[in-house]
């Protein structure tokens, strides 16, 4: 039955952005805001479907440690689902994403025309150099720089070392750091296939202040966000919060 109600997920996702895709097609020729606001109609109707398909809502806590404003925001990675996620969460974010993700028909060229930030690791120092002079021009436009540190999605429970984007982003930008925190891997695999049914939580926690040193940095960072997502983990049989994390 869970494999059922994937294939159906999977066929009502793709299908909704196909088609949501070809018709918003004429909007990539106007402003930017045109395409988030069409986004955002897409993800209504995803969240539609995530719930009467899968069995699955989400919550988000701890707005009141976001900043208004330009920030820089870095979250847990386990699932395809926060990466559209947060363009609702968020008020305007520049995404750090994978340059291969710019080249996927529909999603790829609205990531592009979102203003979201593309890296293409195999540059190295270029691709860092690129990413800190986009992210500083999307902070200056008042937008929230978003990163998966861990630069890849990972398992519940799993704490790989963050990626240095994270803190080469910190030290530039000179501004707090606010981490997230989240439960996506305990509900959805990896490309958004059905686990279980229940309620994902998204959390900022208190933010990072300005001033670390890297290495210093990067172990709050990890313990943070780890440590707040290892406690959203735990769900009774309805796959319920059992409580909330300290901020």
């Amino acid at each position: 039955m869970t494999l059922i109600r994937s294939l159906v997920f999977y066929i009502y996702m793709y299908s909704l952005m196909v088609f949501m895709g070809l018709v918003g097609l004429p909007l990539l020729l106007g402003p930017r805001t045109w395409s988030r606001g069409w986004l955002r109609v897409y993800l209504k109707m995803l969240w539609f479907g995530l719930r009467w398909i899968y069995g699955i809502t989400f919550e988000v806590r701890g707005r009141e440690h976001l900043p208004a404003g330009g920030a820089l925001v870095a979250s847990k990675h386990m699932s395809m689902w926060e990466t559209l996620a947060f363009w609702e969460i968020l008020p305007d974010p520049a995404i750090i994403l994978k340059h291969t993700l710019t080249y996927m028909p529909f999603f790829g060229w609205f990531a592009v025309k979102l203003g979201n930030i593309s890296v293409n690791r195999k540059k190295g120092a270029s691709a860092l150099k690129g990413m800190m002079r986009d992210a500083a021009r999307r902070a200056g436009e008042d937008r929230q720089i978003l990163i998966f540190p861990e630069g890849t999605r990972v398992e519940p429970g799993e704490h790989p070392d963050f990626k240095p984007g994270a803190a080469g982003l910190y030290l530039n930008m000179g501004v707090p750091c606010v981490p997230v925190a989240l439960n996506s891997g305990v509900f959805l695999k990896s490309y958004c296939g059905l686990k279980r049914p229940g309620r994902i939580v998204v959390e900022f926690l208190e933010p990072i202040p300005p001033g670390l040193g890297k290495p210093e940095f990067l172990r709050e960072l990890h313990t943070r966000i780890n440590t707040a997502s290892d406690a959203l983990q735990a769900v009774d049989d309805a796959g319920m919060p059992l409580g909330r994390t300290g901020r």
